[in-house]
């Protein structure tokens, strides 16, 4: 399993529907092959940043399949314009647990 990990720099003021939007975009995501669960945070000292983090079967499963997939432009759609900048992704390998 990989954690992919994501800050969301939001246009400050538009946060609500960023979260509304989420919300919405939330159920696409989770359908798709290879997804086991996701949390979104926000930023207690920078309000319009988020962190997702999701936990995908493998790499594959993220950049071939949810990337390559319809459902993808959907989720695009959705949220894509509120980032200021784009936002950079990374996966993790997880080395240690307490």
């Amino acid at each position: 399993m990989i954690l992919e990990h994501a800050i969301l720099p939001v246009t400050p003021g538009r946060e609500a529907d960023f979260e509304a939007a989420f919300a919405g975009a939330k159920p696409i995501i989770a359908s798709m092959p290879g997804f086991v669960d996701l949390t979104l945070s926000r930023s207690i000292e920078t309000p319009n940043e988020y962190l997702l983090l999701v936990h995908w079967r493998s790499v594959a499963a993220h950049e071939v399949g949810f990337r390559g997939s319809p459902e993808y432009e959907q989720w695009r759609a959705l949220l894509h314009g509120f980032y200021d900048p784009f936002p950079a992704v990374e996966h993790f390998a997880e080395v240690a647990r307490a």
